[in-house]
């Protein structure tokens, strides 16, 4: 599927992307080619595969939580620009 280049710069002004020409005609070809192979994709015949979130079984391999000690929240609250209540003090951000 061709993608014109005014079709390009349509979208990198909803990205808010600025192109230089030449980019924008390498962004072109580059869509194009994209678009080319998800119809080669959509040709195919899916109705006997699984849905799946990942092409691969995943298994988590992150580590067990593990009790440490850590500095005293004091020494922590020394270090702060601001602090109160045992607590940082930060700006306020919402009304």
């Amino acid at each position: 599927m061709a993608i014109t280049r005014e079709q390009v710069e349509h979208i990198a002004r909803l990205a808010r992307l600025e192109l230089e020409p030449a980019e924008l005609d390498r962004a072109a070809r580059e869509l194009g080619s994209i678009l080319e192979y998800i119809e080669q994709l959509q040709a195919l015949d899916t109705r006997d595969i699984e849905p799946t979130a990942h092409v691969l079984d995943l298994v988590m391999v992150s580590r067990p939580d593990q009790v440490r000690p850590s500095l005293p929240a004091e020494q922590v609250l020394e270090a702060a620009p601001e602090s109160g209540e045992g607590h940082f003090r930060v700006p306020r951000i919402l009304g």
